[in-house]
């Protein structure tokens, strides 16, 4: 008699149709509307340069910052290599500091669970910072349709949600706005604010500030993500720029940290090497102005109440991914959509996705998956790159996201069934082969010199390479290949003179450099 476990199953991803990780778009079509915008590129431009100026100033005063990238990759590889005792090992010394740990598999359920604690407290509204996860669950939609109110307390993000709008930046998600468009925001959206505010930007955050304290003041329940969790100590950390963090985490009474698993770090030692890599990576700073930590309840000090939530929603999945889990070392800097040439021009609505640009375009499909509906939106990231590698230069972390792109590029397609490409491809493969198809498909590619240009290049290609041509031209044929002028007298002649002047080099070269 056998007893049948059943076949192993892959780790779920994000739920179709939940959050914030799949757009209704693919990529290629939202971007072409994104690039009417000339506002929105003349925004990103004038930002991303910036903060690349501002970044290579800083890294550069460092001797050790190679060093220091080597040590946080080392570090995360470790991390992601041990997760599951690191992360049961923070939930003990959680508790053990009057802290309450909770478990959510997916973005449902921590949803239900931030819902349910709101709701225990009584409180109608909740503050907000530092709240990338959970925007990616789609939070606040939730805690609308509950009837909670939730306020962002950071600058950019309240003004992305006073808007009714969408984070474009991991750092900076109001990157695509100017001070124009913030001060009639702020005008429409705000209650009681001054008719003759103009759009000084200390003047803005004069506005924003009035308008956040009261809420500071009053609200006693704050939802946080977190930027790193100390397994060693239970300890969790936030850093930010405004102030408004240490607000949220010190004024109310309860505190809901809301965090993804892979923001875990083993010791507490560690921060002693991303506290350094962060700021510079992200806003050019050597330090950040606030960093924040707490580790459980302190009595009489702080919030009383303190619960984290450990968010999956489809990091198992990555995790499992034995090249994709890279993705997961990310500590949230933006240094790689600064510097991205496709970003800067298309923006990061783009994507669809909370997380854009070139970490979204490898972690999203990690997350949510590519293939999850038919022509999933999702699919079309892996391609939205030029592979030129500036992200990986940039990465304080060392993830090779060109390399990871490729290899969803591989997923994707070998999971698309048969396309007009996977046929074309076997035809090539057909055809290389055998040295005489070969040698008679280049003499018949040749034609294509009938088409091309005076400039000798083809505009356009018939279908279906048109997508190819329709962006770029190509180059017409040669008149002959090199196999063929290898093989002709020129060919041979060139060779021998170039043999010839190889040697009369290496007997005039001095003894020590032969």
């Amino acid at each position: 008699m056998s007893t049948f476990l059943g076949m192993p199953a892959a780790p779920p991803r994000s739920p179709y149709g939940t959050g914030n990780l799949r757009g209704d778009r693919k990529f290629p079509e939202a971007a072409h509307g994104e690039l009417r915008n000339e506002q929105l590129r003349r925004n990103l431009g004038r930002a991303t340069r910036t903060i690349r100026t501002k970044r290579l100033n800083v890294t550069g005063e460092l001797p050790d910052w190679e060093q220091l990238r080597d040590a946080g990759s080392a570090v995360k590889t470790d991390t992601m290599n041990r997760l599951p005792e690191l992360l049961e090992q923070l939930e003990r010394k959680v508790t053990e500091q009057g802290g309450t740990v909770h478990w959510a598999r997916d973005g449902v359920e921590a949803n239900e669970i931030v819902t349910r604690l709101i709701r225990a407290t009584g409180s109608p509204d909740v503050i907000k910072v530092k709240s990338m996860a959970t925007q990616e669950i789609g939070l606040n939609e939730h805690l609308e349709a509950a009837g909670i109110t939730p306020y962002e307390t950071d600058l950019a993000e309240l003004i992305v949600q006073l808007a009714d709008d969408k984070p474009s930046h991991i750092l900076v998600p109001a990157i695509h706005r100017n001070r124009d468009e913030i001060r009639q925001i702020f005008l429409d959206e705000i209650p009681g604010i001054d008719p003759d505010l103009d759009n000084v930007p200390a003047h803005l955050a004069a506005a924003a500030r009035a308008y956040l304290r009261e809420k500071f003041m009053t609200t006693k329940v704050a939802v946080s993500g977190a930027n790193f969790g100390i397994a060693e100590t239970g300890t969790l950390a936030v850093v930010e720029s405004e102030g408004n963090g240490r607000m949220c985490l010190t004024l109310p009474d309860t505190l809901i940290t809301v965090m993804g698993i892979e923001k875990v770090l083993p010791r507490f030692q560690d921060l002693e090497v991303f506290l350094q890599l962060l700021p510079r990576s992200s806003t050019g700073e050597r330090m950040n102005p606030y960093t924040s930590m707490w580790t459980g309840v302190t009595p009489g000090d702080g919030p009383q109440d303190f619960h984290l939530i450990l968010l999956d929603n489809g990091r198992t999945a990555a995790l499992a991914d034995t090249i994709g889990r890279e993705a997961l070392n990310c500590i949230r800097c933006s240094a790689c959509l600064n510097v991205c040439p496709v970003y800067e021009r298309a923006g990061g609505h783009a994507y669809g996705s909370t997380y854009p640009g070139p970490i979204g375009a490898v972690l999203t499909p990690q997350l949510a998956g590519m293939h999850a509906a038919k022509n999933d939106p999702n699919s079309s990231l892996p391609y939205a790159s030029s592979l030129c590698g500036a992200c990986f230069d940039a990465c304080p972390v060392k993830i090779d996201i060109p390399s990871m792109l490729v290899e969803l590029r591989h997923q994707h397609t070998e999971q698309s069934g048969t396309t007009a490409e996977k046929l074309a491809m076997k035809a090539a493969a057909s055809v290389m082969k055998k040295p005489g198809l070969f040698t008679a498909a280049q003499k018949a590619a040749s034609l294509g010199r009938v088409v091309g240009g005076r400039d000798g290049t083809i505009s356009h290609l018939p279908a279906p390479f048109s997508g190819w041509s329709d962006s770029r031209d190509t180059a017409a044929p040669p008149k002959q290949s090199f196999r063929s002028w290898l093989a002709s007298a020129e060919g041979a002649e060139t060779m021998r003179a170039a043999a010839d002047e190889g040697a009369r080099r290496t007997a005039e070269a001095p003894e020590e450099d032969q």
